[in-house]
Parts: structure tokens; sequence; C-alpha cells
């Protein structure tokens, strides 16, 4: 229970009131997941004291804009989540393709922050995670330990980032600049998708009892959070649309796994709406469809391996996107050259391809799936895809060099932008996609079996038991009770 971020009880109770007392001689509260979910029910004196608060900053109140409702300043909190509804210029289907903006949330301008503060929180009011003597260690491909090791700071803590040698160069330097050590900074063998690497090294230094790993491909707080918090806001999204144009329909959800967090949101919309939930991977290392193996640049995508707290007999679809289609669009997206091409041979507004140079490398990738996934099935007007941008493209700017130089010879003209839309984006077809059948999601399940029972020792009882719709639901019955445990040592962080 402990291992997958599971208990709802007080465990240590000399570690709670040490923590208590570490809270409240810093003036720490945590805000709850319904208040995350719903950002106007937080207490107007915090809500107020916001407004002298700068996102950036490592300050507690900065906790309670771990959501999906800041404004572009990351400052102000909007009626609806901010979110690009994409011109059909762009996607080439009549179909509604919206895509939330995850570069809003505080501090990492990404939404994986989120991930990191429902798996720390429940630790934090269940006694088990002491902040004056434990290390918060994030495993990660990038975002999500730039969140854990935020959360960490705000909370007066050790966070251990744990992310592959490979990844931006930018991701590296925001790292050394809110780290408590240089030796906070752990680098792992390869690049995105090198996952198994970065269990190694969690294993080595989870030897040490100070050490408290929190993984996000298995703590199912992970899930939960976006089951509840994301999957409400992009339903909010949806609502908004629908109050306009009643005929809409929310048809499909597309998120790529990587953690298999975010897609979490999908079954909160599938309850609601009949969404279909639509998987995405690498196509060079397409481990659903193939049950194969590689490397690529979807930077936001682990793999090679199936999440633990993926529920995947909950899945419609699997597909896959290139990193040639990610790489290439993101340097049309932000280039000079290319937002011109856009504007001037396609018609686009500024705002529509400042909506475009705002998505990362994932972001893309969920667009281009998006796309595949109208025209598959068909898609007309009166139908809605909805997707996320994980984070913007703040992070990619030493990539995109890279990839100017590598792929366009270090520059980028109109014919080289014409080029590179009518392949990546134009030319986006339904091949490397599957609607699964049964038989399609046990074969995807039973891959995970040899991560998390051969390699990560979980029994084969847990992990048999998330095959059944049954145990997700009964996952949900935690939220209210973490909740109350929030509240309750909130009362007595203040001394109520």
């Amino acid at each position: 229970m402990a291992r997958l971020g599971l208990e709802t009880e007080i465990v240590d109770r000399k570690v709670f009131a040490n923590t208590v007392a570490w809270f409240r001689e810093a003036k720490i509260t945590l805000p709850t997941f319904a208040e995350l979910a719903a950002p106007w029910t937080i207490p107007s004196a915090i809500r107020e004291g916001l407004a002298s608060v700068g996102p950036d900053e490592a300050h507690p109140l900065n906790l309670y804009r771990v959501n999906w409702y800041n404004g572009p300043d990351r400052r102000t909190r909007l009626e609806v989540p901010d979110h690009v509804v994409l011109p059909e210029a762009v996607t080439g289907t009549k179909a509604k393709i919206v895509v939330a903006l995850g570069r809003n949330f505080p501090m990492i301008e990404a939404h994986k922050v989120l991930a990191a503060y429902a798996c720390l929180a429940p630790r934090v009011v269940t006694g088990q995670f002491d902040p004056a003597g434990h290390r918060a260690l994030w495993p990660s491909t990038g975002n999500y330990c730039r969140g854990g090791v935020a959360i960490s700071r705000i909370m007066r803590c050790r966070g251990v980032a744990i992310l592959p040698a490979e990844m931006s160069r930018e991701r590296f330097e925001w790292l050394e600049r809110w780290v408590a050590d240089p030796s906070d900074i752990v680098k792992t063998p390869g690049s995105e998708s090198n996952v198994k690497e970065i269990y190694d090294e969690c294993a080595r230094l989870d030897r040490d009892p100070h050490n408290v790993i929190f993984n996000q491909f298995c703590e199912l707080a992970n899930h939960l959070a976006h089951q509840e918090i994301t999957g409400r806001a992009l339903a909010h999204v949806f609502e908004s649309m629908h109050a306009r144009r009643p005929e809409l329909r929310l048809r499909a959800f597309v998120s790529a796994t990587g953690s298999a967090g975010t897609i979490g949101a999908g079954d909160h919309l599938k309850d609601r709406f009949g969404t279909k939930i639509v998987a995405v991977e690498a196509l060079e290392c397409p481990t659903m469809l193939e049950n194969g193996f590689g490397a690529h640049n979807i930077q936001g995508i682990g793999d090679k391996h199936i999440p633990y707290i993926h529920n995947v007999m909950n899945t419609d679809v699997a597909t896959a996107v290139s990193d040639a289609a990610t790489d290439s669009l993101e340097v049309l997206f932000s280039h000079p050259a290319g937002r011109e091409y856009l504007k001037s041979r396609k018609g686009l507004s500024d705002a529509d391809v400042d909506g475009l140079a705002s998505l990362g490398f994932s972001g893309i990738c969920n667009v281009i799936a998006a796309i595949k996934t109208a025209r598959w099935f068909d898609l007309g007007p009166e139908d809605v895809v909805v997707t996320i941008a994980t984070d913007g493209a703040a992070m990619y700017g030493s990539e995109r060099e890279r990839i100017l130089a590598s792929r366009f010879g270090g520059k980028l003209d109109a014919v080289a932008a014409a080029e590179i839309f009518g392949q990546h984006m134009a030319g986006v077809t339904v091949d490397h996609f599957a609607e699964l059948s049964h038989v399609d999601r046990k074969r995807i399940f039973n891959l995970g079996y040899f991560t998390w029972v051969e390699q990560q020792g979980v029994s084969v009882e847990e992990f048999e038991a998330r095959r059944d719709q049954a145990f997700w639901r009964k996952l949900r019955d935690k939220l209210p009770i973490w909740d109350e445990r929030i509240a309750d040592f909130n009362r007595q962080v203040r001394g109520a």
C-alpha cells in the first residue's frame, strides 16, 4: 500500500506530529484535491494572498495554483481552463481539436506539478514523509521531477530529480536553479525511452532509509489526481463549448501515455460522456502496438514498459506518432519562417500561430494523434476531440537549435516550411492506429507483468486486480478521505 501511495490512515504518529510542527513554523497549508478541481472554492483569504505572490516563487501559496484554471500570466484565475481550438486550416479536419494548455501551471510551466503534489500530499498527511529527515526522490523523464523538486522546495524538504542525461538542456538549467544541492540532480544513461535505467537508479537509492521514492509510474495518486482534477477541467472546457453549441459531442480524449497519469482523465470523460480513450506512443518505440522497443525524442513520453497506473482495460485505441513529425513541427511552429508560412499561406492569425508555438513535443504528438483519431472515425463538425499540451516550447530551445542543424542544415525557409507542413500535418494518415479488442487490451495489460511483478516486486494478486474496472472505481473513494486528512492536518498546522 505504501509503495503504491494508497495509505489513508496515519502510519507514524511521531512523524505526523513532527510534520505538523514543521509546516506550522513555515506557515504552509495544503490544498485539498477538491479545491484544486474547483479553485473558486479555495478560501478567499488565500485567493487574496496569491495576488502578491509570483507564479515562480517557492512560496507556500503557490500550492493553491496547482490547477487548470490559471490564466496565461499564471497569476489570474480563469472561469474556464485555458485552451485552444485548432483551426481547420491546420488540422485538415472539420472535427474540433481542442488542446488544454499545461504551460499555465506554476513553477515549472507544465501540468506535471499536479502529479507531484498529488503523490506527496497524501504521504505528508498520513505521517509517511518527514520533511525534516526524508529526501523526496522524483524519477522522471523531465517535467515530473521538476514538479517534484518545486513542491519539495515549497515544503522545505530535499527533492532529488532522477532523469535521463540526454533530456533537454533547459530542464537541467531549471533544476540547477531549484535544487538544494547539485548532487540532487541524478542523471541516468540514455534518453526518453530509457525508463528501466531510472528504475535501476531508484533501486540503488532506495537502500538509504532517508530516501522516499515517488515513482509516478506506479503511484496511483497520480492517476487519481488526473481522473478527478484534469478530467473535471476537460469536462468544463467541453461543457463551455456545448453551452454555445448543444449539438457538439465529446467523441475522444487523446493522451500520450508517459507515466499514464494524464490518461486517467479519460476515465472521468468516458463515464460522463461516453468518450473514447486514445493512448499514444512514439512510433520509434511502439510498445503497445507491437511490443516493440527503440529510442525517440518525444520528450515527455517514457516507454518500453506499461505503467502500473495505466487503466489498460478501459483504453479504446492505441496509436503511434513519429518523432520526425514532432521534431519538425516544433521547429515550424517556433521559427520566424515557419510562423510566416502559417500566416501567409494557411491564413492563420497571430493568435493561432502563438497557440501552436505554445506546444511542446508531447503536445504536438497529442495533436497529431488527435487528427489521426478524427480521420479514423470520420468525425465531423459536431464532434470534439480533446487533448493536452503538458508544457510549452520554453523547455526546448536547445532542442530546436539541434533539430534545425541536424534536419534542416541550420536554416528554415518558406520551401522547407511548406515541406514540413505538407508531410507532417496535412499528410497525417491513419497508419499505426488500432482500435483495441478485448484480446488487444489483455496483450497490452500482460506486458506490464515483466516490469511490475518480475522487476519491481508487485505481487501477482495486486497486478491482476487492476484488470477489473471495479478496482479503478473503488480507488476514487480515497480522494474524499485524503481531503479529510488534509483538512485535519491544516487545522493542526493553524493550531485550530
